[in-house]
């Protein structure tokens, strides 16, 4: 039977088949394996590896052939091929089949009657019936069963226990093993087993074999077949039969013996030149591969290359259509493509790629030698220089480079180092496939070992995340979570909330699912910032039940300070979500646990959070009271960065109350700080600041030559989330001195970058901004879609503040787009909806904001003038308003009310 890659050369009786090249030394092994089983009466087992069209089957073939011609008593060869999707013992099923004559059809009465016949003339046995009983289930006949098979039915362990004694026990009886031996040894002749296709087999058929092999002893030759594949199923296949079992590779041929081989294929062809153009061809397009040698003469011939001079010649006689020769491609799947290209591969060459394929796409020379040196002796003297073994394996590599297996990239991820990929992603994974588990993770280990003393591999999250995954394909999940948080820490640093994700979720579900309990601080700190990234992401759900397990195990190791940091990112989390009575709450019990521990940055850290607490309320004095406090805090600890994050919180609370000469001073102060320290990220939030001061005082130049060098710094720094932040506001300055085209350019990047990084809350402010863009240019519809969308990310953060004052906003679109009727009416319930949000989360001074619209709004409607109750309504609403702002000493800032409101609406 041929082997194929999806195809067979399925040569009709009067084609050719190429003599056997090439295999002297493998067939001298055959020959040496049934000579030792005829001596020593004893089983021996050859196991022969290759590639799909390589020659195995081809190989037993023809050494079972030369068998019976030089052998006075030439073997009983039994043979099976395993099946795609095959019964759990086809290939027993089949031998067995094959052994006692039970042809297709065969009545079940008659082959049972043969079957009991056979087994008796074998076995003089009382036990015959129960021997027929386990045969004859494996070759589908029912014999009845015995008191003794009852007894053992309801145990499947005890059934499989003693199928397999008897299948031992009638095969070794079969080959003749008590049979009186003469001096030459035993009078009858061995007895041959061929397996083929083992890779198909299922796993009972795998285990039955893999006990035979153990345990036969008796003449039998066994000859098992199988692509390397079968190894990553039964890394310990060879282990099995110990000393008595041997392997064997099959290589592609060398280009010599493929053109031997090939020559004697393209006899029929008297032209000598064409027929040497064909070999090349051929040889060229096989790649050593026997079958698909044989499968291009079938293409020759089907495409016209090859055309017979005679169809009823008895002598095969072919001319050549050389002009036809460019057009031959082998009609291979994919699949089989890939296949074809892994037989290609000498064993050395396939084991080297085997080991690249571990490390994964891209590849070292320096994880090849450490791989490679796994098994190797250390010499008593390590000289300096590239040693021999370096050499070999570049020497392949570049082989395979040139064979397009492989590509050496120009530069390195690691100085001193070579870096390649594979061309092909196929191959790759075919190769992984075929590596044994063990094997693999021995390999993921010495490659993680490796990459820990590679300085650069700590200085990306890839990197980091290329030695986490290597951990945990090794079997070492605690080391592999430390990996992962690392990575996570590493893109949190660089702003790559989006992958910081994903790495902080893969590191805390190894140490939850392996249930390892290494440092608590480790898991404590992957949760709070695994939190953190998800809350910029503006998944505050996650977010909190990362804080609330951080809190817990806090909890239960009584961690105070740890409790404390806990309870301070729940606050901020509901602070941020306009839930502020949730947020005082929890921002007060972080400030008690800090003080219990004398955690003095924390205790700085709550004060702020609790002074942005009381700024969102609208109550400037005490924001100022405890922003000024955590100032002077942190500069008493002397941390330069926290003072400087300090500073610009105090210049947005006098921003908002008016006092921008202050704001200023802050802000500027901040940013020199940030300048001197090199923090590029924070000198962008405070130009982005500074930008907005001037905006409020409504010096648009200033602003927008602000946001664009915040702009221009950002796109400096790794902070993708930052760059969305100031292109939505230099897109909002744009539209507001009347550059809407310019601004919708700049908005629209915003907003796809806030939705290629997932961050629903810079992708609802730049969708927002998008709005206000379209309102200028009188694209009402465009504009309320918007700003409907805006309302509808905001709601599904939970971000009731910015949802209150995008209902504002919406309701402003929706006035301006209508003529009244019943989009006024709709605009109106807008305002009221966003006036209700601030009520609810006691925010003040947008519930003033938004009475103030409501109030203007009902003074435009048509029956203001006439119906007297929206009359009184708006004076309501607007005299709520003024109470506020009043209550608020708006006034005693030093700013009016209406120009402060105004400056605030424009900048929102």
């Amino acid at each position: 039977m041929a082997e194929s890659l999806g195809f067979a050369p399925n040569f009709a009786p009067g084609e050719h088949r190429a003599t056997l090249v090439g295999r002297a030394a493998e067939m001298h092994e055959l020959h040496d394996a049934i000579r030792n089983v005829r001596d020593k009466g004893r089983a021996r087992t050859v196991t022969i590896l290759g590639a799909a069209g390589i020659g195995k089957t081809r190989l037993v073939r023809d050494f079972l052939i030369k068998m019976r011609v030089q052998q006075d008593k030439a073997p009983r060869v039994f043979r099976s091929a395993a099946r795609e999707d095959d019964e759990p013992y086809g290939i027993f099923s089949r031998i067995l089949r094959a052994r006692f004559g039970l042809g297709e059809g065969m009545e079940p009465e008659a082959a049972m009657a043969q079957l009991r016949t056979q087994v008796s003339s074998v076995l003089d046995d009382a036990n015959v019936g129960d021997i027929c009983y386990f045969l004859g289930k494996l070759v589908g006949l029912d014999f009845p069963a015995s008191p003794l098979v009852h007894a053992v039915e309801s145990s499947n362990p005890e059934v499989v226990l003693l199928r397999r004694a008897i299948i031992k026990h009638f095969l070794e009886a079969d080959a003749g093993v008590h049979v009186p031996p003469s001096a030459g040894g035993p009078t009858s002749a061995p007895f041959v087993l061929v397996f083929d296709d083992l890779h198909h087999a299922p796993d009972e058929s795998l285990d039955l074999l893999s006990y035979l092999i153990d345990n036969l002893q008796a003449p039998i030759l066994v000859l098992c077949m199988a692509r390397p594949e079968i190894l990553a199923r039964r890394d310990t296949w060879f282990s099995h039969g110990a000393g008595r079992h041997h392997w064997m590779e099959l290589s592609p041929l060398s280009d010599a013996d493929a053109q031997l081989a090939m020559n004697d294929l393209l006899a029929p062809v008297g032209d000598e030149a064409a027929r040497e153009d064909l070999n090349v061809a051929a040889c060229t397009l096989a790649g050593g591969n026997p079958a698909l040698l044989e499968q291009m003469v079938r293409i020759f011939l089907e495409m016209g290359v090859l055309e017979a001079e005679d169809e009823l010649a008895e002598e095969d006689r072919w001319r050549v259509h050389v002009d036809k020769l460019s057009s031959v491609r082998l009609p291979l799947t994919v699949e089989d493509a890939v296949q074809a290209r892994i037989a290609a591969l000498a064993p050395a060459e396939r084991d080297l790629l085997e080991r690249a394929a571990a490390m994964g796409a891209v590849f070292w020379l320096g994880g090849l030698v450490a791989i490679h040196r796994l098994d190797q002796p250390t010499p008593d003297v390590w000289a300096a220089g590239d040693s021999p073994d370096i050499l070999r394996i570049r020497q392949m590599l570049r082989e395979l480079n040139e064979r397009d297996y492989i590509l050496k990239l120009p530069d390195s991820t690691f100085t001193h180092d070579e870096e390649y990929v594979f061309k092909h992603n196929l191959e790759r994974e075919a190769l992984v496939k075929l590596t044994p588990p063990l094997t693999a993770r021995r390999y993921h280990s010495q490659i993680a070992d490796w990459l820990s003393f590679k300085g650069q591999v700590h200085a990306h999250e890839e990197t980091v995340g290329m030695l986490a995954r290597h951990r945990e394909s090794a079997g070492a999940p605690s080391q592999a979570a430390a990996a992962f948080l690392e990575a996570g820490d590493v893109a949190r640093s660089r702003y790559s909330n989006t992958k910081a994700v994903e790495y902080y979720a893969l590191g805390l579900s190894l140490l939850s699912g392996a249930g390892i309990e290494a440092n608590p601080d480790q898991r404590i700190f992957g949760l709070h910032h695994y939190g953190d990234v998800l809350q910029a992401l503006g998944r505050n759900e996650d977010a909190l039940n990362a804080f609330r397990e951080m809190l817990t195990r806090a909890y239960r190791l009584d961690l105070r300070a740890r409790g404390g940091a806990a309870h301070g990112r729940i606050g901020r989390l509901y602070r941020d979500t306009g839930q502020l009575e949730e947020a005082k709450k929890h921002l007060d019990s972080a400030l008690a646990l800090f003080a219990e521990s004398e955690d003095e940055r924390g205790i700085a850290s709550t004060v702020d959070d609790i002074g942005k607490l009381h700024w969102l309320r609208g109550d400037y004095h005490r924001a100022l009271e405890y922003t000024e406090r955590a100032l002077a805090m942190r500069r008493q600890i002397g941390d330069r960065r926290s003072i400087a994050l300090s500073l610009n919180n105090l210049g947005k609370v006098y921003q908002d109350s008016g006092q921008f000469t202050r704001s200023i001073e802050c802000f500027e102060q901040a940013l020199q700080i940030r300048r001197e320290i090199g923090d590029l990220v924070g000198v962008a939030i405070s130009l982005n600041d500074l930008g907005s001061v001037a905006q409020d005082q409504q010096d648009d130049h200033r602003a927008r030559a602000l946001f664009q060098e915040a702009y221009d710094v950002a796109k400096g720094t790794a902070d993708r989330n930052r760059i969305a932040l100031v292109l939505t506001n230099l897109g909002k300055i744009l539209n507001r001195v009347g550059e809407a085209e310019k601004a919708i350019f700049y908005l629209k990047q915003a907003e796809e970058l806030a939705d290629e990084l997932g961050d629903k809350i810079g992708l609802a402010d730049a969708v927002r901004g998008l709005g206000r863009a379209y309102l200028v240019r009188r694209e009402y519809t465009k504009a309320r879609d918007c700003m409907m969308r805006a309302v509808d990310l905001f709601s599904e953060i939970q971000n009731k503040v910015e949802m209150g004052i995008a209902l504002r906003a919406l309701a402003e679109v929706s006035a301006e787009g209508s003529a009244g009727g019943d989009w006024q009416k709709e605009a109106q319930s807008y305002l009221l909806q966003s006036i209700g949000l601030f009520e609810e989360i006691g925010n003040d001074v947008e519930l003033a904001r938004s009475c103030r619209a409501y109030a203007d709004m009902l003074r435009t409607a048509s029956k203001f003038n006439a119906d007297p109750n929206i009359t009184a309504e708006a004076e309501s609403y607007a005299r709520r308003a003024e109470d506020i702002f009043e209550k608020l000493n708006i006034r005693a800032f030093g700013i009016d009310s209406d120009a402060f409101f105004a400056s605030r609406q424009l900048g929102s």
